[in-house]
């Protein structure tokens, strides 16, 4: 595990600091993944992370996600990115559903 990632776990939260050098390792990924975080758009479902984008949702299972960078370029995209920050610091949204059950009326 990266310095970067220890910190993250070990402060819970994110400093000017922290954010300053997930801007500088992960370049504008990182500023997109920050921003998802900011605006709430990380959220924890029971059975999966899903990150808003600007067009779609996306579902995040580890280091899979299901958006066109990841599946055609297969390498970590942003929204990979926002999980690992939001979770290490615990600034997601909870929802206390199953993801498919919210398709389900």
């Amino acid at each position: 595990m990266s310095d970067l990632w220890q910190q993250l776990v070990k402060r819970k939260e994110l400093d000017d600091t922290l954010i300053l050098a997930i801007e500088q390792e992960f370049g504008v990924r990182g500023k997109k993944a920050l921003a998802a975080i900011d605006s709430h758009r990380v959220k924890k479902y029971l059975d999966f992370f899903v990150v808003s984008g600007k067009t779609d949702e996306y579902v995040v299972d580890e280091n899979i996600c299901t958006c066109r960078d990841f599946i055609f370029r297969n390498r970590e995209c942003w929204h990979i990115l926002a999980v690992r920050i939001a979770e290490a610091c615990g600034t997601f949204d909870r929802i206390d559903l199953w993801y498919q059950d919210k398709w389900i009326k």
